[in-house]
């Protein structure tokens, strides 16, 4: 970067954010659901929809805007994460609670952090060689309380929540309401059971209940 002394005027249109288009996507594909995400460039988002439809969902694009179907249960694949245009990191969370639930085995490489949060809601994640995670697909969640460790993972874990049979809560969502304008709202306008709560031991909490997002 060479400095200069001054900005001049211009305009500018701010792209749509690939990684809450991607999470909204996932969410489609663990509920098995169907939900059209609008105002978006497909472009952006190629990689994401490319492992949505390795692994058994339909993808259907436009102009600014993807379809993601999903009817049956999805399959195993693999996820490493790279710079852009590969798989996103911040992407890299939400596919792996896609994925515990996919058919067959399927390795994520990167740090996981959010491991045990999910094994709470009966994933089979193993941990190998330091960065390495091992799923082995289960048929379902079970409902559980869990903490959003940081925004992505939260998010994850949000996703997981409305996968799961039972009422599922996730604390400190701090996290999440930072990188995710009215989330809970968007989510139930899709057909989530969710609502964010308060109590006198501990605030800001969302909770989950079983739901479809369609």
């Amino acid at each position: 970067i060479k400095g200069v002394e001054k900005f001049h005027d211009t305009e500018y249109s701010v792209i749509p954010d690939q990684i809450e288009a991607g999470t909204f996507m996932m969410a489609a594909a663990a509920t098995r659901g169907d939900v059209l995400i609008k105002n978006v460039i497909p472009k952006h988002l190629e990689t994401i929809s490319a492992k949505l439809s390795e692994i058994g969902a339909q993808i259907e694009e436009s102009d600014d805007a993807v379809r993601v179907v999903a009817t049956q249960r999805l399959c195993n694949t693999q996820i490493k994460t790279l710079p852009y245009p590969g798989f996103p990191t911040d992407m890299q969370p939400q596919m792996t609670t896609v994925l515990t639930l996919a058919q067959g085995t399927s390795l994520v490489t990167e740090g996981v952090c959010y491991v045990e949060e999910l094994r709470r809601m009966g994933a089979n994640i193993k941990m190998v060689e330091g960065n390495t995670a091992i799923i082995h697909g289960v048929e379902k969640y079970t409902g559980a309380t869990v903490a959003a460790p940081d925004l992505r993972a939260g998010a994850a874990l949000v996703i997981a929540g409305l996968a799961a049979e039972g009422y599922t809560t996730v604390t400190q969502i701090g996290y999440i309401k930072r990188g995710y304008e009215r989330f809970d709202e968007k989510l139930r306008a899709l057909g989530g059971l969710i609502e964010e709560v308060n109590s006198e031991k501990e605030t800001n909490k969302f909770i989950y209940k079983t739901g479809t997002v369609n």
